[in-house]
């Protein structure tokens, strides 16, 4: 939401500002496995702790850089911290809650992090207009080290450590004799769980791109709206992408199913995504009605996380949400500055305050490999094996 900001303060093209976007999503995607190893191995409030605090330095360092490449080494502090936030949630609910829960508190969790996303639209886009995206990022980190402290004194691990008892299969701390790599072996033999790694980045690939970085230009361009107006739209995609989480894992959870329902989803964002990227001029209510029910199917993608889940043994829970996790958030790594680079390939000449300005065939040959993906990941799902919401042992 400060897209413009960042490309005049740092004098970037697409592509670099595309990699600078996407620098956070490497370290977050390289902190997935770890930070399931260490949710496993050390417990989740240690791990979310730390994460906090790492995440408040990188905030800080963005919001005081200086340069290019400081703004890169706090997105890339931010990314890594925060990385462990989903996969340390997720575990510490395969310890408070039934199984049969799972997949509803995976969209739950999803719906609690986007809606924080969400606040980095219009809000920020106020906020920063009223004070300066630096200031506002510096208030922002504090918040965020504040938070690791609230973490370190509420959260448990485990219910039995107030004196409740655990639904979990294995002991806190457990990892039934699996060392770090045999853990990650195990969890990786399971076929199920490196499909849904191919598949979520497919799924999840669109709205973390299109709302992340491209989605504000892309409006802005080609529909006449104004910063603050194409930023409404982008939150409202992820709100109906978070909100709709907890829905459909609850419905898988009642369906005792979860292919179905992944299948379905799957399919109806990629032909969502489809009319969007490729059809020019939509009238702006068919374009809102599109993006809302794409973000609403779009979020079938937390069924992923039960199916992965349930096709490890319990004590790598972790481990394997971790894999899953990083998948998911491969999309929202390749494809920002893949976009940005085939933009910039395909870039007319125009200029508009010296800010490069792209066509509509130039966004329509960004955001096609997002539905090559898509259509991939619509293969691979043919072959994932339903687990009727039942726990390997």
């Amino acid at each position: 939401m400060i897209t413009r900001e960042l490309m005049g303060e740092f004098a970037l093209g697409a592509a670099a500002l595309g990699n600078l976007a996407a620098v956070y999503y490497y370290s977050y995607v390289a902190m997935q496995i770890p930070a399931g190893v260490m949710a496993d191995r050390w417990g989740p409030r240690r791990v979310l702790t730390a994460g906090a605090a790492l995440a408040a330095l990188g905030t800080l360092l963005f919001a005081f850089a200086g340069s290019y490449a400081l703004a890169g080494l706090g997105r890339l502090l931010i990314g890594a911290s925060v990385g462990v936030a989903f996969v340390a949630m997720l575990k510490i609910a395969s310890h408070w809650f039934a199984p049969s829960r799972f997949a509803m508190l995976s969209g739950l969790a999803l719906c609690t992090g986007v809606l924080g996303a969400v606040s980095a639209g219009v809000p920020l886009r106020l906020l920063v207009d009223a004070f300066g995206w630096r200031g506002v990022l510096a208030v922002s980190g504090a918040l965020t080290a504040a938070l690791a402290v609230v973490i370190w004194l509420v959260v448990r691990d485990d219910p039995s450590e107030l004196g409740y008892a655990s639904h979990s299969h294995a002991p806190p701390g457990s990892h039934a004799g699996f060392s770090v790599f045999g853990g990650i072996r195990r969890a990786l033999a399971a076929r199920n769980v490196w499909l849904v790694f191919l598949i979520s980045g497919g799924v999840s690939g669109p709205p973390l791109t299109f709302a992340g970085l491209w989605g504000v230009p892309f409006l802005v361009t080609h529909y006449g709206l104004t910063t603050a107006q194409a930023a409404s739209l982008t939150s409202l995609l992820l709100a109906s992408w978070a909100l709709a989480g907890p829905v459909l894992g609850a419905l898988s959870d009642r369906m005792r199913r979860r292919k179905p329902l992944y299948v379905l989803g799957s399919a109806l964002a990629a032909s969502g995504w489809a009319v969007i990227f490729l059809v020019p001029g939509l009238p702006l209510p068919l374009l809102v009605a599109l993006l809302v029910a794409t973000g609403i199917v779009s979020a079938c993608v937390m069924v992923g996380f039960a199916i992965a889940k349930e096709s490890a043994p319990a004590p790598l829970a972790g481990t394997a949400t971790g894999v899953a996790n990083m998948g998911n958030m491969l999309g929202g790594m390749i494809m920002p500055p893949l976009v940005g680079w085939m933009l910039d390939r395909n870039w007319s000449g125009a200029l508009a305050e010296g800010v490069r300005v792209y066509d509509f065939a130039a966004y329509r040959a960004g955001f096609a490999p997002m539905l090559v993906w898509l259509a991939l990941s619509l293969v691979l799902l043919a072959f994932t094996r339903e687990t009727h919401c039942r726990q390997t042992q």
